[in-house]
């Protein structure tokens, strides 16, 4: 584990003079220094990016698939190292980092098996007399040099689903790391540099927010992948021109708890649903609607669930519950609880704050359009309300400006089929809470939450351009 970091200019590691302090979320201290990239290094590093096209379409498939297998044999050595580094950057509970570690690999396993898979098709022509004579093929390019933007929250894995697809298809890229946690990135790109990707494949890149500009707007960019808060996202599409744009934003995500529902298991995946990582998920579980015929019990033993969570330092194999990501962001969330507090909700269990650790916290009789119902959380607080009606339940959920995953807890597989159809979400779980995924299966939203789908296969889609091939025979 070094202190200072270097940042990653077409594969190379280079030193600046400004350096960026990342701090250990949970102790407010300065653990790691990064190298700060200004605007010229940025530049050049799309501009070597744009080079890299031509070198990179050609690289056959078991050249990539060997690049990414490297990846992953690095990553598994190198494993327990990087969940401490997580642990300490982003105050994930170690146990947490190395799940994220696990699925880092997960991810570059999946684009590994599917790099190979970059299918066409042929396309029947003759459809008529004056088309008898043709016949035609599609298949997929690489878009070219491609724009990262990934986030704090899972700063791995979120990461991964942005390089492992590129290099799975061909496309070079610059990465802009989160600013709070970017030794991540420069983990893997240290990992990287050792493998045979031609020079100007790949940039990770920390920098002010004044030079990530370029990230945007730079027309040598063919795509931009971002993931983060939706003002920020919707803004940077705006500014983006002609590139192809992928946003997977925020949600305020609902899980509806109907009457047959086995309440023992609903209650233990929904606090692991709504206090996993401090909440800070896109698809934390902050709304619970519950059905009145079990609300009261249900809602006794989540009190009791989530009251038996333990806070504090996230190093220690017992934690639960870590710091936010900063000391700014629960000051933030605990405005939003006092709000719903005046304005008439009860305050179930939790509430309290200390530095950036917030306590896991329930609500309920929240009026609907305050922040910690109508907008995203982002941190360890949920909402219950109760409902009779299947149909007035999907409703509610659906009352949201965001759609990015819901669950539903039922035994009922016409309701379970009804909700797939209603919901105005990207994906709806069955059985579970709407922050399951799997990395392989697409990922993304509606409304609010954003454009496109990742998934390594759905990534790979967005990073490739199709392309007809059509023969005359005379």
């Amino acid at each position: 584990m070094k202190t200072v970091y270097p940042y990653y200019l077409a594969n190379t590691a280079r030193k600046s003079d400004v350096l960026l302090d990342v701090t250990d979320k949970y102790s407010g201290e300065v653990a790691f220094q990064v190298s700060i990239a200004d605007k010229k290094a940025i530049f050049d590093a799309i501009s070597a990016a744009e080079k890299a096209e031509t070198e990179m379409r050609k690289l056959p498939s078991y050249v990539k698939q060997r690049i990414l297998q490297h990846c992953i044999q690095k990553f598994t050595q190198r494993a327990n190292e990087f969940a401490e580094i997580l642990c300490i950057e982003a105050g994930k509970p170690i146990k947490d980092a190395r799940g994220e570690v696990t699925r880092l690999i997960d991810t570059f396993r999946i684009a590994a098996e599917e790099c190979s898979r970059l299918y066409g098709e042929v396309l029947p022509l003759d459809i008529s007399e004056r088309s008898k004579n043709y016949q035609g093929q599609w298949k997929r390019f690489p878009i070219g040099a491609c724009s990262f933007i990934s986030p704090f929250n899972f700063p791995f894995n979120l990461t991964a689903h942005k390089i492992a697809p590129a290099i799975a298809v061909g496309c070079p890229f610059v990465l802009k790391p989160a600013s709070k946690t970017p030794v991540s990135a420069l983990l893997m790109g240290e990992v990287l540099a050792e493998t045979e990707l031609p020079p100007g494949a790949f940039s990770i890149l920390p920098c002010s927010r004044q030079g990530a500009e370029q990230f945007t707007e730079d027309e040598r960019l063919k795509l931009l992948s971002f993931t983060g808060s939706p003002s920020v996202g919707w803004d940077l599409k705006a500014k983006a021109g002609k590139k192809k744009v992928i946003l997977e934003l925020g949600g305020n995500a609902a899980v509806i708890v109907d009457e047959d529902a086995n309440v023992e298991d609903a209650v233990s995946r929904i606090v692991f649903g709504a206090f996993y990582q401090s909440g800070q998920s896109c698809i934390s579980v902050q709304r619970i609607l519950v059905h009145d015929s079990i609300y009261e019990t249900f809602k006794s033993k989540l009190i009791s669930a989530t009251q038996s969570l333990k806070s504090g330092n996230p190093k220690e194999e017992s934690t639960f519950i870590g710091p936010m990501i900063s000391e700014e962001e629960a000051i933030r969330l605990h405005s939003w609880i006092d709000s719903a507090v005046a304005r008439g909700a009860k305050l179930l269990c939790g509430g309290t704050r200390k530095k950036a650790l917030l306590e896991a916290t329930l609500l309920e009789n929240v009026p609907k359009e305050e922040k910690i119902c109508a907008e995203e959380a982002f941190g360890p607080v949920a909402v219950l309300s109760r409902f009779s009606d299947f149909d007035a339940a999907l409703k509610e959920v659906n009352d949201s400006t965001f759609g990015l995953q819901a669950g539903v807890f039922t035994q009922n597989i016409y309701k379970a089929y009804r909700a797939w159809d209603v919901l105005e979400v990207g994906g709806v779980i069955i059985g579970d809470v709407p922050s399951w995924r799997v990395d392989h299966m697409p990922y993304g939203g509606i409304k609010n939450s954003g454009l496109g789908r990742e998934g390594i296969r759905w990534a790979m889609e967005d990073m490739t351009e199709l392309k007809l091939f059509v023969l005359r025979t005379p």
